[in-house]
């Protein structure tokens, strides 16, 4: 048995860059930064706040969601599984990029923040059918970002 999950809440580093591919289906692909917040150990050492990035890539209405509602800034929750591809680069070294490939999106930033824009509040992509949204969730307030992890 295994599992390859991931849960991340961050930020959206710029807008969606959306492409469709000759089929008609959309891929989105941004990155989304999360950061650990700086702490001081008991003896007084002091730990940097650390961001790391992750590179987002979603499908079909997922993808379509996030052009037209998520922008650079935005808060995000996004469910999904590590991919890790590979490539040559042009001096022929092999270059690997790790993915988040999204099956579940909640867009935490509230409406308010981004003025007439309306959208769902959370879509959510099976693999095998249509998006359908699901339930949505209540407005976060600033003491979610307390989080003890």
């Amino acid at each position: 048995m295994s599992l390859n999950k991931v849960q991340l809440i961050g930020n959206v580093g710029k807008d969606p860059e959306v492409r469709y591919l000759d089929s008609g289906v959309a891929v989105a692909t941004f990155p989304l930064a999360t950061t650990d917040r700086a702490y001081t150990l008991a003896n007084g050492t002091q730990v940097p706040e650390r961001t790391e990035w992750h590179n987002i890539v979603l499908w079909r209405g997922l993808a379509e969601t996030a052009e037209k509602y998520v922008r650079k800034g935005d808060k995000l929750y996004i469910e999904g599984k590590i991919r890790t591809r590979s490539y040559d680069d042009q001096n022929g070294v092999k270059r690997y990029v790790v993915e988040i490939f999204g099956d579940n999106m909640e867009m935490l930033t509230p409406r308010s923040a981004q003025p007439g824009a309306q959208q769902p509040v959370a879509q959510s992509q099976p693999t095998a059918s249509p998006v359908q949204p699901v339930q949505q969730a209540p407005v976060q307030d600033e003491a979610s970002d307390d989080l003890p992890f």
